[in-house]
């Protein structure tokens, strides 16, 4: 079969060129890459400002969701000049990685065209990586944990953090879980930060009757439970950004919800194909997060606590999880 030609697409001042447009990257649909572009400038707003001077790995099928599935922390090469990056070291391999890092919303469509479906930003920024001002609290159900579960333990968290006075920003994870967001002061180094969201995890873990587990090793839970995932707030770990598509056959998306949508809200809800009207209608429920700032020392001084109740310090972020 002969390659569809490509187009020229304006995006701000640049242009991007996007070749193959025709080819399918969600078979289930028929959804092609140029609707994956289509989808990503109508939700412009929001993708960069989930990504905005943040290291972003990327997730890219270069056949679609057909192929394989390619994890990248290094920016694809041939980029143009104006796709902005920050130089990354990782001492365990003693290497740097020059990872994308978006600052408008042509570098989306170019990572796009270059075959990314999945954009995953790290929680701290351009200026300092080594100080996050993300704290992510990852609500992960097990493989036989309900979805209700997950709403009822999204609404212990919300109610944990109207306590601390901190603001979180919910989202569906664009899987089977959700996530929240709280913009917090980047003061703090990533075991810092990791171990507040610990301490967190297991106040909304004595809250919950059973239903939440802090357990590192999941020879430890019950398939049942929802973990709340502190780790994802290590260096180098990263989720899928608010509005990204995940590599998923319906093309679900990393939603932003209202706290009062979790109810009646499912994960299938929200597609590359529902987002873009659901956006044009209510805009960026994210927008407002860079103006909600928290300071994590009540979390800090509950891991005091809890350690000194014997409670264990956080797993190493790189032990993997059988």
């Amino acid at each position: 079969m002969a390659k569809s030609p490509g187009i020229e697409i304006e995006v701000g001042a640049h242009v991007v060129r996007v070749s193959n447009p025709d080819r399918v990257y969600f078979p289930e649909s028929g959804a092609t890459k140029l609707d994956l572009v289509e989808y990503y400038l109508a939700v412009g707003d929001g993708i960069v400002n989930a990504l905005r001077e943040r290291p972003c790995m990327l997730h890219r099928f270069p056949k679609g969701l057909a192929g394989d599935k390619v994890h990248q922390k290094r920016i694809p090469a041939g980029a143009p000049p104006w796709v902005e990056t920050v130089r990354l070291h990782f001492p365990r391999w003693n290497r740097t990685a020059d990872e994308l890092c978006v600052t408008e919303l042509a570098s989306v469509i170019w990572a796009v065209q270059m075959s990314t479906v999945e954009f995953h930003p790290w929680n701290s920024r351009r200026a300092d990586t080594e100080s996050p001002d993300e704290w992510r609290i990852d609500l992960d159900p097990g493989p036989e944990c309900e979805w209700e579960t997950v709403q009822r333990v999204a609404h212990i968290a919300h109610g944990v953090l109207d306590e601390l006075g901190a603001v979180g920003f919910p989202k569906t994870s664009g899987g089977s879980g959700l996530h929240i967001y709280v913009r917090i002061r980047p003061d703090h180094g990533f075991g810092d930060v990791r171990r507040g969201a610990l301490a967190f995890a297991r106040e909304v873990e004595r809250r919950a009757d059973g239903d939440v587990t802090t357990a590192w090793w999941r020879k430890d839970r019950s398939p049942d439970q929802l973990f709340v995932d502190y780790n994802q707030n290590a260096r180098d770990h990263t989720i899928a950004a608010a509005y990204s598509v995940r590599g998923v056959p319906n093309a679900r998306v990393s939603a932003p919800v209202h706290w009062d949508e979790i109810d009646s809200c499912e994960p299938d809800d929200f597609t590359m194909f529902t987002m873009p009207a659901r956006f044009a209608g209510i805009g960026d429920l994210h927008a407002g997060i860079d103006d909600e700032v928290f300071d994590i020392a009540p979390l800090l001084e509950w891991a005091e606590r809890d350690e000194a109740e014997g409670a264990e310090p956080p797993a190493d972020p790189e032990s993997p999880k059988p």
